[in-house]
């Protein structure tokens, strides 16, 4: 089973965490594969995606 919560982060946040600008995040989500949750018109990511990420890439 996948770690983390589902507790929902913004592009700051996950860009705090992995050391990169919001901009990047922004840009590079995608390309990283971690799908976003829209909420209105923002961008919010499921914390055990970003885990998730990290583990496939990193291990």
């Amino acid at each position: 089973m996948q770690g983390g919560s589902y507790r929902l982060l913004t592009a700051g946040e996950v860009a705090e965490w992995l050391k990169v600008s919001e901009v990047t995040v922004k840009n590079k989500y995608r390309a990283w594969g971690i799908r976003p949750q829209k909420v209105g018109r923002l961008l919010r990511f499921r914390e055990r995606d970003v885990i998730a990420y990290l583990e496939s890439k990193h291990g």
